[in-house]
């Protein structure tokens, strides 16, 4: 996704990838939150789920097994953020690679890191390769290599965190049809319902999902280390469910040649690099946060850490970039990744066991019935509850921009596909023609609403909102100008 970013710019990025092509593992199952109004923004949303239109937010969503109702949670001008695109990571990883192919972009399948050096003008990389060992030296290196990252610690990043006391384990199987109710449940004799989606029972957690015929997902997480090393076997998620229900629960491979899911994961990490950036290398995703994956956090905090990544390298490398540019992403990131490590480890510390956590988990429950309450938590999760300070008060400003549609049923989203910033002028096209000396950066563009939200906003090619207005005369011309600068950097003639 960085490198589709980068070449949307007019920069040429290599990928290297030490696997010898796209990976068919079964991880995430879909994304969830601000990231499906991302993809949206660079034209990706139909063409990756199929559905025709914007993308559409859920009327609910979960909270550590806990039912969220958004129903009634969102009114005016107060949008619901929980979107929610499901596709399985493989499908994913192929579109993506699909659309960076489109743009040119160079991958190099079986590479593999090896080491790094940085230089005060590049970094020079170690690579390994079908074809021998080679030195790549490139302006910028961005580590997007896991939770494990060479790149982090060859560029000595520091990691700090904690590791909970967990074991989850987690496979796709074959459930017989006499376990099966209408509801999408399973009725489990001799004891009793596992709803679809995430149980908290008191020995641990019990996930059953299907999200496809024939193959269900079916995982467990107690607490307690497994001490188990080698590879994961149906037979041990077996012996977990009985631990957790007291009976024995039937199920079977599933058909068909895989990959099936077979995963455990014996402690789960909560950690965040010290820093996003040491120089000319940065870290992309789970080589920058690693953190439970309860409510599909994950692909939302990476996705869009890229989204904001992308333009301020490209700009830094195109040579427009205003001073202290690339640093923003650190300090508008990395804010958000704070918020995805609590409220993840909240979500775990409510899954424990003892009567204690079912008393706090009724009362919560209770309070995630009060529409405001359930707001706050889908805010949270869905990554658009921080404001980025962008140097503007005005109400817009440093918010995600909305899903407008103009008069002529075209949307904002159709502005942002070329990744590049709006100057949206809503008004009479004044402050459309003040941004002129930024064109060679800067799509400037009138439309026409019935109740437009401004007069003017100047829109981020990440979607956010660095400068608005109500309306726009000779007084508010100085701070549009500052506001161009700031981001864009000087003026040309």
């Amino acid at each position: 996704m960085l490198a589709c970013e980068l070449a949307l710019a007019g920069v040429h990025p290599v990928v290297l990838d030490q696997l010898p092509g796209p990976s068919s593992e079964p991880k995430a199952n879909g994304l969830v939150g601000q990231v499906v109004r991302m993809l949206d923004l660079r034209g990706l949303y139909n063409r990756f789920s199929g559905v025709a239109g914007p993308p559409q937010p859920v009327p609910a969503w979960m909270f550590s097994g806990m039912a969220l109702d958004l129903s009634m949670s969102f009114t005016g001008a107060r949008p619901n953020p929980m979107y929610l695109l499901p596709v399985a990571q493989p499908q994913l990883v192929r579109q993506l690679l699909e659309r960076a192919g489109e743009l040119g972009v160079e991958v190099r399948w079986g590479h593999r890191l090896t080491g790094l050096a940085t230089r005060d003008d590049a970094v020079v990389a170690k690579v390994s390769s079908p074809d021998g060992d080679y030195l790549l030296r490139t302006d910028y290196l961005v580590g997007a290599d896991g939770g494990h990252s060479i790149v982090r610690k060859t560029a000595g990043i520091a990691f700090p965190g904690t590791t909970a006391p967990t074991v989850s384990r987690l496979a796709h199987v074959h459930i017989p049809e006499r376990l099966r109710a209408a509801d999408r449940s399973l009725r489990i004799p001799g004891f009793g319902r596992i709803a679809h989606g995430h149980n908290r029972f008191d020995n641990g957690m019990v996930i059953f999902g299907e999200l496809e015929p024939d193959r269900s997902l079916l995982g467990t997480l107690e607490f307690g280390r497994s001490g188990d090393t080698g590879p994961m076997t149906l037979a041990e998620l077996r012996q977990s469910l009985q631990r957790i229900l007291g009976v024995d629960v039937a199920f079977a491979e599933p058909p068909g040649p895989g990959p099936h899911a077979l995963r455990r994961i014996d402690g789960q990490n909560s950690r965040q690099a010290e820093h996003y950036r040491a120089g000319r290398v940065l870290l992309l995703g789970d080589a920058a946060h690693v953190h439970s994956a309860m409510g599909g956090p994950g692909l939302n905090l990476g996705l869009q850490d890229t989204a904001n990544l992308g333009w301020k390298l490209a700009a830094q490398i195109n040579g427009w970039a205003p001073d202290g540019l690339l640093d923003t992403y650190e300090s508008e990131r990395q804010p958000l990744g704070q918020r995805v490590m609590m409220h993840s480890m909240a979500q775990t510390a409510l899954i424990s066991p003892g009567p204690h956590v079912a008393a706090l988990r009724e009362l919560f429950g209770e309070l995630t019935a009060i529409p405001a309450v359930s707001a706050h938590l889908a805010e949270l999760l869905a990554g658009s509850h921080v404001r980025y300070d962008v140097g503007d008060d005005h109400r817009l400003s440093g918010w995600h921009v909305p899903d407008l549609t103009f008069d002529d049923g075209s949307r904002v989203a159709e502005l942002l596909h070329r990744g590049r910033a709006v100057l949206l002028d809503l008004s009479d096209g004044t402050a459309a023609a003040a941004a002129r000396p930024w064109a060679d950066r800067v799509d400037a563009t009138t439309a026409a609403m019935s109740e437009p939200p401004a007069a003017a906003m100047l829109i981020r090619p990440d979607g956010y909102v660095a400068w608005a207005t109500d309306d726009f005369d000779s007084s508010r011309r100085p701070s549009l100008e500052a506001a161009l600068s700031r981001w864009f950097g000087a003026p040309r003639p």
